[in-house]
């Protein structure tokens, strides 16, 4: 979209429809947009292949409508993570085609969806777990990753992750999500050859710390291949998961 807008400003300004100073201007905001609160990204869409993401968390709801509604103008996708519901509902009034994932938490548009290609394979431990997991999932799918997902394996009952281990073989990255003492990313890494991305969750008891005995399980995990987050960073998994699955499939 970007690059559309690019050689649509030098069209116009060739055929004299604006000025040199209005080009200007137009081809100035494709690196940024200053909006006095934020500073609108144009040019990550070229550097990442995917717009900016709106994180919510922190910001009003009409700070989160002006960012969502200006980017609206110049792409048709779009993601917003550490969504609430009232952010959705004041969103949703200008901007109706726009939808929520309650358990990610995640506003969504997808005006022109992309082909799913490759397979990226998110799994999570428990059932608690899923806000991070679909988090990860939605962001990998809306950039254009095929999704598999496979929940509640985790090492209580390891027997449930044996039957899936051709499902895991079959994918080019797998994301494991989990909380408590955090084994299942190790655990997976050491049965198949694939890359792991780790994202430790703050589910456990008092002693677990918010997450971060699970984060040091997987940071120092002995099984080779393992690549690991922030606690509760399912956005940042899914993201470096539909790269890694973009190299599978030799897109550049």
């Amino acid at each position: 979209m970007v690059i559309s807008v690019f050689f649509h400003t030098l069209e116009d300004l060739w055929n004299q429809k604006i000025t040199p100073q209005e080009a200007e201007k137009q081809l100035r905001q494709l690196l940024y947009e200053d909006l006095d609160f934020v500073k609108i990204d144009h040019h990550r869409a070229l550097r990442k292949g995917f717009p900016e993401v709106v994180f919510c968390q922190g910001k009003t709801q009409d700070q989160i409508l002006t960012i969502l509604k200006k980017m609206s103008e110049q792409y048709p996708n779009l993601l917003a993570t550490r969504a609430q519901p009232d952010h959705f509902l004041a969103v949703q009034k200008e901007i109706p085609d726009i939808l929520y994932h309650p358990t990610a938490h995640l506003l969504v548009l997808e005006r022109k969806p992309v082909e799913k290609k490759g397979c990226v394979t998110i799994i999570s431990a428990g059932t608690a777990d899923l806000p991070i997991a679909e988090e990860a999932a939605v962001t990998a799918e809306i950039a254009g990753s095929y999704i598999n997902r496979i929940y509640d394996i985790g090492i209580a009952g390891i027997h449930r992750l044996f039957s899936h281990l051709d499902q895991l073989w079959q994918s080019n990255v797998i994301v494991a999500v989990a909380g408590m003492e955090g084994a299942l990313p190790g655990v997976v890494s050491g049965m198949v050859g694939r890359p792991v991305i780790a994202v430790p969750t703050s589910v456990g008891y008092g002693a677990h710390f918010q997450g971060l005995s699970a984060l040091l399980t997987m940071l120092n995990s002995c099984s080779p291949g393992i690549a690991t987050v922030n606690i509760d960073n399912g956005f940042g998994a899914g993201y470096l998961a539909h790269l890694i699955n973009q190299l599978a499939e030799g897109e550049k």
